[in-house]
């Protein structure tokens, strides 16, 4: 396989980048977490939990090295990298105690430093140095665009713009996109006008009514500092793939925006971030695409998939070490699993396992640990069973977000309520298609069971002393012993 000059330069900045962590990392044991997901996944959330729970005295009978007592303390320790921004957890840890409000979401990197001295099981005290990485799910899938062309690109995009439910929210995109020319002579304005109506068509995509994931390029819905920038001030044309662009035309100029994106944006994320990750959790809200259908089920799956191809993952070795990093241990994460029943956990853990199924088992093929926990970082709910006529049923009492409404009914954010979230599927495969893509439930199914999940407040808690209260959480133990809990042995 040939190999371009540029990709010869990115790689041995990546070997001499490596070098020096593993100098720094052998005097200082260190493992890199990427926390990511996708939009309203709950990123902000699990990092905060996971510092709280560790710093102030969580509940974590499943995470060993903690609920042994070998953890003798874990402090925050000063911003690593000086280029990124850290991680607002002090702020975020009042919204969602004193304010009972979910912080505001991700929409750029940030990074914090926990330092956590512990006692090995040979009674030898040491210490490790955990570096939580947040950022958004959106950016991983950009980095497929390293290896496509504007117009293989562009084509893709347009074929995905044409399905349903896409259609309809790109009828004003591809009403304008009708009216260009590529050949013809590039155009500011038109360029401008067509990427703020793609834009707008990624926007639509995202809202919850639709809930779809597969949404390069990611920075378009998170500029930045960048908003306004020619490398993302372009869009898709319908143009073929194995022809140039003329010079001049305005095919050549969407061309030349496509590939700065990758310098300027794609590139340097890969380089700085994501390729210096050692373990990885991946946040997924699988329930707000329950609540739109099918096909945002099936939007997820290929996006989920889409994740797991740009992971360099991998056992981690000297040598891999030394020159070519690898994520030895990723986590999929259903989240939210507080809005349903306990009962109900398992199956979303196997809906999960079987939308990422042939990723998870490539992966695997690499020396990779790979798990799937339905989990939540912050419990907002509790469980009660509520009688309905004769019958008691296992139900889920929280007090909803203002707004929200169930039956008729629109809540005020004060009051609780009970809700019977309804079953998940016993049985996975009924989701799925004969060649394994998700097809929802038939019509029979999806007539008797109601997937329209409330949103909760996060819950009330009362403060012991001058200590902020431990967050209740589902699994959020379990999720740091697969990820660290090797690393504290």
């Amino acid at each position: 396989m040939a190999f371009s000059l540029s990709e010869i330069v990115e790689e041995a900045r990546l070997s001499a980048r490596a070098l020096l962590d593993y100098g720094e990392y052998f005097f200082n044991p260190t493992v890199r977490l990427g926390v990511t997901g996708l939009s309203r996944a709950g990123k902000t959330v699990f990092i905060t939990a996971l510092i709280h729970g560790l710093t102030r005295g969580g509940r974590f009978p499943v995470f060993e090295a903690y609920a042994s007592g070998r953890i003798a303390r874990a402090q925050l320790a000063p911003q690593p990298d000086d280029a990124v921004p850290r991680f607002a957890y002090e702020s975020h840890l009042r919204t969602l105690i004193e304010e009972r409000h979910w912080p505001n979401s991700t929409v750029d990197i940030s990074e914090l430093r926990l330092v956590i001295d512990y006692q090995r099981q040979n009674s030898a005290d040491r210490t490790l140095t955990l570096d939580i990485v947040d950022y958004p799910g959106e950016w991983l899938l950009d980095l497929p665009l390293l290896s496509k062309n504007f117009e293989q690109w562009a084509q893709e995009s347009l074929a995905l713009s044409r399905e349903k439910p896409r259609a309809p929210l790109a009828a004003s995109w591809h009403a304008q996109l009708a009216t260009l020319d590529p050949r013809g002579k590039e155009d500011e304005q038109a360029t401008l006008a067509a990427a703020k109506l793609f834009t707008d068509y990624l926007r639509a995509c995202r809202d919850e009514r639709f809930a779809m994931s597969l949404l390069p390029p990611g920075r378009f819905l998170m500029p930045g500092n960048l908003a306004g920038s020619p490398a993302l001030t372009f869009a898709p044309l319908d143009v073929p793939i194995g022809e140039s662009a003329p010079e001049g035309s305005l095919w050549a100029m969407m061309v030349r925006r496509y590939e700065a994106y990758k310098d300027v944006v794609v590139r340097p994320f890969f380089r700085d971030h994501f390729a210096r990750l050692d373990r990885q959790i991946v946040l997924v809200d699988a329930l707000s695409a329950f609540n739109s259908g099918p096909e945002a089920l099936h939007d997820l799956e290929a996006a989920l998939a889409g994740i797991l191809d740009c992971f360099r993952v991998g056992r981690s070795t000297i040598l891999s070490t030394l020159f070519r990093p690898r994520i030895d241990r990723i986590l999929f994460a259903a989240t939210k699993a507080d809005h349903l029943h306990h009962a109900s956990h398992d199956r979303l853990e196997a809906i999960l396992r079987r939308a990422v199924g042939g990723a998870v088992a490539k992966a695997e093929n690499t020396g990779a640990l790979i798990d799937v926990v339905a989990l939540a970082a912050v419990r907002a709910t509790r469980e009660a069973m509520v009688a309905r006529g004769r019958d008691k049923l296992p139900s889920i009492l929280g007090t909803p977000l203002p707004g929200e409404t169930d039956g008729g009914e629109t809540f005020d954010g004060n009051t609780e309520v009970a809700t019977f979230p309804g079953d998940l599927p016993a049985d996975p495969e009924v989701l799925f298609n004969g060649e394994g893509a998700f097809r929802g439930l038939s019509s029979a199914a999806a007539e008797a069971t109601d997937f329209r999940f409330l949103r909760f407040r996060p819950p009330p808690l009362e403060h012991d002393g001058n200590n902020a209260p431990a967050l209740p959480h589902i699994r959020l133990d379990r999720a740091l012993q697969f990820l660290i809990g090797d690393r504290l042995q």
